[in-house]
């Protein structure tokens, strides 16, 4: 994965590849005494408006954490909204977004899904695969952990086939094992809503990433708020274990 980063826009260093951690829609429906549900579909519109952002500031990818191995435990209305407010999403935005040539990915498990979500899925990576104005990726259903073992069984299994000898399993073997395979590790990792953690999330990409934390509920964050946060990646020496200086 390429450490390549930034290019200049403005007096913004812009890193070439953004994750973002969409956290506090719960919290933002709460304080207003709203169901959740209206913390989603609010928070679905500043995916927008990121995305929009995105390619105005010449971000190359971005990575949203959409939808979690474990958020398949939460109230089942609650996931049925999540899920059917991800089928709107998929029938009524990938055409608009082929058209701004948007790149669409999806990362993490589709088992649990719906055949007509999986098809969705797979008819928006064809539709905008040749589109090179913003890499987008959400990872829905999705679990670090559960990716670093499914990485570490597909070698296993190249391995006992004898297609691999075990010694030739090395870093760069197990990145094109995982799901993110084809994407540059995330320069700058955001996280809103005041929670600072990465809760199961790229956990072998973000090993030299930096990271940023508001207290920006994610309905509430906007295009502002990601610029603020690229300027802060800019300040920042990044010396990957090395020395500057």
């Amino acid at each position: 994965m390429s450490t390549d980063v930034a290019t200049e826009i403005g007096d913004l260093t812009v890193p070439q590849h953004v994750a973002i951690i969409m956290d506090g829609n719960g919290r933002w429906a709460r304080q207003r005494m709203r169901p959740r549900t209206m913390g989603h579909a609010a928070g679905l519109e500043v995916l927008r408006e990121i995305i929009r952002a995105g390619l105005e500031l010449n971000i190359g990818f971005l990575t949203f954490f959409g939808f979690s191995t474990e958020n398949w435990n939460r109230p089942a209305d609650e996931v049925s909204f999540l899920i059917d407010l991800l089928r709107r999403y998929l029938q009524r935005e990938v055409v608009k977004l082929h058209e701004q040539g948007v790149r669409l990915r999806f990362i993490g498990n589709r088992d649990r899904f719906d055949d007509d979500i999986r098809a969705l899925l797979v008819n928006a990576e064809q539709l905008t695969r040749q589109n090179t104005a913003l890499n987008v990726t959400i990872a829905l259903s999705y679990g670090g952990r559960e990716e670093i073992v499914s990485a570490a069984r597909r070698l296993a299994e190249a391995a006992v086939r004898g297609d691999i000898a075990v010694d030739e399993i090395d870093e760069t073997r197990f990145e094109a094992a995982l799901f993110t395979a084809s994407l540059p590790a995330p320069d700058l990792l955001i996280r809103t809503s005041g929670e600072k953690r990465l809760s199961n999330f790229l956990l072998w990409q973000t090993a030299y990433t930096e990271f940023v934390f508001t207290d920006v509920l994610w309905p509430d964050f906007s295009a502002e708020h990601l610029q603020q946060a690229v300027a802060e990646f800019g300040s920042r020496d990044r010396r990957f274990g090395g020395i500057i200086g």
